[in-house]
């Protein structure tokens, strides 16, 4: 899916009005269960606006573009890099992600809550942007826990998942960058968390 005529990037559109919606930020380790989390959620509050990612990485078994995310080529990719039409962007794990700026201006704008999921790089960059997001970490109970739950995913080699391990314990380092913290023990308590940041957080 292309991105056509898209605008450029704008400084924090809270700052344009007083009628604004809210950006939530979601960041966790790959295998916390982050996508679990923010789809129970999305069912729990159905207006909230969900920013669908674009990457270059293949589908994963049941993922469906421009619903888990948009799937595009590395060069359409490198195009809106130089078109800047992303308002975070990385290479993660040999692949480019990305998060239209168009879509967070516009629905913003329309007074929309919206939320992000995307990794503490990408969450830098936005809280850049956008100061006025709410930033939300989830961690795992335990590092072990969390090793044993990369592996019984069954989708990454040995070696992909000894590199996921290694990129967590830099992300759960930065977790003071967020405003809330949640740990995904139980998902059932981990939605309720969240659930009470999105309904209390002005």
């Amino acid at each position: 899916m292309k991105m056509k005529n898209q605008p450029k990037i704008k400084t924090d559109p809270s700052s344009e009005g007083s009628c604004q919606g809210r950006l939530f930020i979601i960041s966790a380790p790959s295998g916390t269960g982050k996508t679990t989390l923010c789809r129970a959620i999305r069912s729990r509050f159905p207006d909230l606006r969900y920013s669908v990612s674009y990457t270059t990485r293949a589908p994963r078994t049941g993922e469906q573009d421009g619903q888990d995310y948009f799937f595009i080529s590395a060069e359409e990719f490198k195009n809106n890099i130089q078109r800047n039409t992303w308002a975070e962007w990385a290479e993660v794990h040999d692949h480019f992600y990305g998060t239209s700026a168009e879509y967070i201006d516009r629905h913003l704008a329309q007074n929309h809550d919206i939320l992000l999921d995307i990794d503490v790089n990408g969450a830098r960059q936005i809280l850049a942007r956008y100061p006025g997001s709410i930033s939300i970490f989830i961690m795992p109970p335990t590092f072990e826990t969390l090793e044993q739950r990369l592996i019984k995913r069954g989708t990454d080699s040995a070696q992909t998942i000894a590199r996921r391990l290694k990129n967590a314990e830099t992300e759960i380092a930065q977790k003071g960058l967020y405003k809330h913290i949640i740990i995904n023990d139980r998902l059932s308590d981990a939605v309720e968390a969240l659930a009470r940041i999105i309904r209390s957080d002005p």
